[in-house]
């Protein structure tokens, strides 16, 4: 399905674009925005990664999992017993 709007806003947005770059088609600018942001978005790390980096960090700090679960403490300090 082909990309169409009527949107005043996108169309000021594609048009300063167009005046920042050079560039002469809203095709082509369109297309070169979102390879950019796909392209920055796929090298992002993910959270699994991010997670697992800070838990070895933590581990290499001597903060283990001690194998509690502090939920019946946090209830109460919720109030929520």
């Amino acid at each position: 399905m082909p990309l169409y709007t009527k949107a005043p806003d996108i169309d000021a947005l594609v048009a300063r674009y167009l005046a920042m770059t050079g560039t002469k088609d809203k095709t082509a600018a369109v297309r070169e925005v979102f390879a950019a942001q796909i392209a920055a978005l796929s090298a992002r790390e993910s959270l699994e990664s991010r997670v697992t980096r800070i838990q070895r960090r933590a581990a290499l700090a001597g903060i283990l999992p001690d194998g509690n679960d502090d939920k019946a403490f946090m209830d109460e300090i919720w109030g929520e017993e």
